[in-house]
């Protein structure tokens, strides 16, 4: 039997879920042993609000074991990493888990240490974000010196990482359509969806721009940032969604939003939430990057900026709804392919 250690930049317990969570999930149904371990949660992103009191009530403490049989862990600690003591290896001991594992794959550079390389006989970073500068890009060149493999979640990203000599794979994100498939061929309202985070990459201008001109069509805004004091009448801030709930939010809508702002980092993104709504049935309008481009055929559109995203808004308010066209192509993508794609890799690799 295989054995998989993550080592992840989020927990499943959120709204949200993320890459690792969904390869996790399907290596188990496969019958390999998988542990997730994801960012520690501290006193100190506790007592300075970074981390609410809720968020850290319903995070599990100790491991708990999911449905498809994947072991997660959330670690406790005083100081934010890469700060303070904790040590991956001293963590999987005092939870009695394995301290050895035939891959490991690492995608949040603040968890590593001396600790990890040992842990397993094949180690794969997995960057899923650009890290210009800055601690994570120091972490990240340690990984990637250490590293036998790397799996990046878009070119743009493995560029990012400069020149590697070691094998490498581009597996973008992927969606899991038994979640988000609609089931019923009625045509949708004219609604404008957007579920995620709502940091600085969201580009709120564009959301207003996109209102004010279409107070006809109403914009749904899902996330657990606040939004703007003031916006439109006909944009509706939900706040946090669970993620068992977002299936039916999406089915409610036409067109599944991604006003990606100026932000850089947005360059590598593979965003999920782009095969989730066109698993769901929903058109798209997306900024163009490096990553997403226009596949007008399958319902997908995008803009350059703020002279041509009302043209595209209105392109994909117009595409056939529901968009079984979209939801055909995102079945290339379904997690299950992902990670039959990520496990025939791994086992071209060579072994030590």
């Amino acid at each position: 039997m295989s054995s998989f250690l993550f080592l992840s930049h989020s927990h499943a317990s959120g709204p949200f879920r993320v890459g690792s969570h969904h390869l996790a999930r399907e290596l188990a149904r496969t019958g390999a042993e998988v542990v997730h371990l994801s960012t520690p949660l501290s006193l100190a992103h506790r007592v300075t609000g970074r981390v609410s009191r809720a968020d850290a009530a319903a995070t599990p403490r100790g491991t708990h074991t999911d449905d498809a049989g994947v072991t997660h862990l959330v670690p406790r600690t005083l100081t934010p990493r890469p700060f303070g003591s904790f040590r991956v290896e001293r963590e999987l001991a005092r939870h009695s888990l394995p301290a050895a594992f035939d891959t490991v794959l690492i995608d949040q550079p603040l968890l590593w240490d001396a600790s990890v390389r040992p842990l397993a006989r094949t180690l794969v970073y997995r960057p899923t974000d650009l890290y210009p500068s800055g601690v994570k890009a120091d972490l990240q060149r340690r990984i990637v010196t250490a590293a036998d493999a790397v799996v990046a979640t878009s070119a743009e990203v493995l560029r990012g990482l400069g020149d590697v000599d070691v094998p490498t794979l581009v597996l973008e994100n992927g969606v899991d359509l038994g979640h988000v498939a609609a089931s019923d061929s009625a045509a949708r309202p004219a609604v404008c969806v957007y579920v995620g985070a709502l940091d600085g990459r969201f580009d709120w201008l564009q959301v207003i721009r996109w209102a004010q001109a279409r107070p006809d069509v109403r914009f749904e805004i899902a996330g657990p940032t606040p939004g703007p004091r003031a916006v439109p009448a006909n944009v509706t801030l939900l706040g946090p969604v669970a993620y068992d709930a977002v299936p039916a939010l999406l089915h409610g809508a036409r067109v599944g939003l991604l006003p990606l702002s100026d932000d850089p980092l947005n360059a590598g993104r593979s965003p999920m939430k782009l095969h989730e709504y066109l698993g769901a049935g929903l058109s798209v309008v997306a900024r163009g990057t490096p990553v997403i481009g226009a596949r007008e055929s399958q319902g997908l559109y995008t803009y350059d900026g703020p002279d041509d995203a009302e043209a595209a808004l209105s392109r994909a308010l117009a595409h056939p709804s529901p968009n079984l066209a979209g939801a055909a192509g995102a079945a290339a993508s379904s997690w299950p392919e992902k990670t039959r794609t990520l496990r025939a890799f791994l086992a071209s690799l060579p072994t030590r």
